[in-house]
């Protein structure tokens, strides 16, 4: 029986406490049996300017998740070719590891702007969606061929995101959205602030 391994990327600029939140609902689903965490390399809808290091961005993921069982952060954008589509890391992973069974873990949010997602029906034809939903979202404005590759795991949200972080850090220096390890961090190499 091939093991069911969940994809969930994202630039994580920075790791905050509600990415935790998530992973930990694919993982309670039951629909997967652990989960990689990709950031992404160059994020082709970002500028990299404002961007933390990919360094920089790792090294919090690894602090963050670093007792957090089922949870595995990985480099693999690092060596593929730029820009890093999903599409692309995705065909990666299903021809090198053809015993495991990928999903790709998004939120709502990213489901309901998924048909501008680079050769989104090439992703669907790979694989299926894990989409962590806050109860009473309306999905009814969603491409049903969407909706078909796609299962819904229940989600509670926290309302937080990396760019309120990152504004909180500027302004404050600290914020109670993060782990201490990851703040920490953030502090000592001058992220942010």
């Amino acid at each position: 029986m091939k093991i069911r391994v969940g994809i969930f990327g994202g630039s994580f600029d920075p790791v905050h406490i509600g990415h935790k939140k998530q992973c930990e609902s694919y993982l309670a689903s039951g629909l997967i049996d652990e989960i990689w965490v990709v950031p992404a390399y160059v994020p082709p809808h970002k500028s990299l300017s404002k961007l933390a290091s990919y360094s920089d961005r790792l090294t919090m993921l690894k602090l963050a998740f670093i007792n957090s069982e089922g949870v595995f952060v990985k480099d693999i954008e690092s060596n593929l070719p730029v820009p890093n589509y999903t599409l692309k890391t995705l065909e990666f992973l299903i021809s090198t590891y053809p015993d495991i069974d990928f999903s790709l873990c998004i939120g709502s949010d990213s489901l309901a702007e998924f048909h501008t997602w680079y050769e989104y029906k090439r992703i669907i034809g790979n694989t299926q969606l894990l989409v962590a939903v806050r109860p009473g979202v309306d999905l009814s404005s969603i491409d049903p061929s969407i909706l078909k590759k796609s299962i819904l795991v229940d989600h509670i949200p926290i309302d937080i995101s990396s760019s309120e972080i990152r504004k909180e850090l500027a302004r404050s220096g600290t914020s109670k959205g993060l782990d201490d390890s990851v703040l920490n961090y953030i502090i000592e190499h001058k992220l942010y602030l």
